[in-house]
C-alpha cells in the first residue's frame, strides 16, 4: 500500500505521550498513530453493524409484515407494536 505523508500539529503533552507509547510498544510514532486510526475506524464500523443488527431485531416483525405479509408475520407485528420491549433486555 502506498504511503501518504500527513502533517499534524498537537500540543507538546500529546506529542510526548505519543512518543512514549510508541516506544513502549517498540514501534515508530508513525506506526503507532496509524494503528490508532485503524482501531478507531474498526470500532466505529463494529458499532454501526451492532446497532443495525439491533434495529433489525427490534423491527423484524414489522419488516416481515410489510414484505412477507403472512398471518404469522402480521400477528408478530401487532404484538411488537403493542409491547415492543417485551422479552427484550
Amino acid at each position: 500500500m502506498a504511503k501518504t505523508q500527513l502533517n499534524v500539529r498537537v500540543d507538546e503533552g500529546t506529542a510526548r505521550a505519543a512518543r512514549e507509547r510508541a516506544l513502549a510498544r517498540g514501534m515508530s510514532v508513525n506506526r503507532y498513530i496509524e494503528e490508532l486510526v485503524r482501531q478507531d475506524t474498526g470500532e466505529a464500523g463494529r458499532a454501526f453493524v451492532e446497532a443495525a443488527a439491533d434495529f433489525m431485531k427490534q423491527y423484524e416483525a414489522v419488516f416481515a409484515e410489510e414484505f412477507d405479509g403472512g398471518p404469522a408475520a402480521r400477528a408478530r407485528a401487532r404484538k411488537d407494536r403493542e409491547d415492543p420491549h417485551e422479552g427484550r433486555p
